[in-house]
């Protein structure tokens, strides 16, 4: 048997101990946690995430299975479902948000040479929200509705690298185009909005950053048309109908957005819908504001793939603190994962790699042998059927 370390410390070594210590003494987080501390929280919630854990008592009977192999998991404190539910309330979120920005910074880096938006000498984010239902009865303080609590991720997603770059997470009630208030623009970045954020005096603060959005113009937009630009060939095959140099109307709107817009018609090919789209470049082929804006579909992937695959539908705690500090660790463990994909250079998808750790936490094999070896199964699996298909 392999006397090594085991599959989850090893992922556990592409964190940074450093860094996420700095977090805890930032909001000293480890003040008076006499049997749990805020890396023990971490290391438990991690692994609820990584296999699959429905409830306090899930992940306390499953760690406690193997009470040998926890310290070879970094764990020290005693787990029990009491301090478990004590720590979860009373260990400051902010410590484990913090922790997943860390993370994030790190896989950007990692990730940075694979951004395709370097063809338009920019990064290209999508920014969007998605709503995660709670009962009432559990969770007062997550405001949404009369009889429905609910709270809000709002996500700012590198479309090509798969990495949330800003994350906030409000009650249900916040409307979402005020998180606009919020989002950090970088200079020369391209914004992908849908249209429940056309609020055009937010809007003017990205052209004045010096960036760039794309958004859908809604049935109500009136607009004055300066002139009409000529359609390239190409241009009109990817279903372009019109593209227009366009002012608002109204007085009021005016005032908030003063400049010009670009509005161009788009037919889908395939399917025959109509979109129309805003964006203040003027340089891009037409045809690129509407492959910008499909890109948009990325973040709600994303979403999809989350509520899918991580445990972030059923909370192990009913207050703002314990909601929040489960969806930053389910975070951390999503761009941990991505991190060890790149840096192990893996061909799997996200998806197989969870699968894969969710059966191995607990086995001494190397952590680069066990998934590559798996991805050259895959390879070669995918070797012999194009054999087939050939022969």
């Amino acid at each position: 048997m392999n006397s090594g370390q085991t599959v989850f410390s090893q992922l556990i070594d592409h964190l940074s101990l450093h860094s996420f210590h700095t977090c805890v003494r930032r909001y000293k987080g480890n003040h008076r946690a006499r049997t749990l501390t805020c890396l023990d929280l971490f290391l438990a919630f991690s692994f609820a995430q990584l296999t699959y854990r429905e409830s306090l008592r899930d992940i306390v009977a499953c760690l406690n299975a193997s009470p040998e192999k926890l310290y070879h998991m970094g764990i020290r404190g005693r787990i029990s479902r009491s301090t478990l539910s004590d720590a979860n309330e009373k260990r400051d979120w902010r410590i484990y948000q913090d922790m997943a920005l860390v993370l994030i910074a790190t896989a950007q880096k990692l990730l940075a040479e694979q951004n395709w938006g370097r063809n338009l000498g920019r990064s290209v984010y999508a920014f969007d929200s998605s709503t995660i239902d709670l009962c009432l009865s559990l969770f007062p303080w997550a405001t949404f509705r009369k009889t429905k609590a609910a709270v809000k991720v709002h996500t700012l997603f590198d479309v090509v690298t798969k990495i949330p770059v800003f994350i906030r997470i409000t009650e249900g009630s916040v409307h979402d185009v005020k998180l606009l208030d919020q989002l950090p623009i970088e200079p020369g970045a391209v914004y992908l909005f849908d249209r429940g954020y056309i609020d055009f005096q937010r809007l003017f603060r990205v052209p004045q950053c010096g960036a760039f959005f794309v958004t859908r113009a809604k049935k109500s937009f009136r607009f004055i048309r300066q002139r009409s630009r000529k359609l390239r060939d190409d241009d009109v095959q990817a279903g372009i109908k019109s593209d227009q140099e366009v002012y608002l109307t109204h007085s009021s709107a005016r005032k908030d957005y003063p400049d010009k817009l670009r509005r161009v018609r788009f037919v889908d090919p395939e399917t025959g819908k109509k979109l129309t789209f805003l964006t203040n470049n003027f340089d891009w082929p037409a045809s690129t504001v509407a492959l910008l804006y499909k890109s948009r579909w990325q973040v709600e992937l994303f979403f999809k793939w989350i509520k899918q695959h991580l445990r972030i539908k059923v909370f192990y705690g009913t207050s703002e603190n314990a909601v929040k500090t489960q969806i930053w660790i389910a975070v951390s463990t999503y761009v941990l994962v991505a991190i060890v994909k790149k840096r192990l250079n893996l061909s799997l998808g996200l998806y197989q790699i969870l699968q894969i750790l969710s059966i191995n936490v607990f086995e001494k094999v190397p952590l680069e042998q066990l998934l590559t070896e798996t991805d050259s199964r895959k390879d070669d699996d995918c070797s012999r059927k194009a054999l087939t298909l050939f022969d």
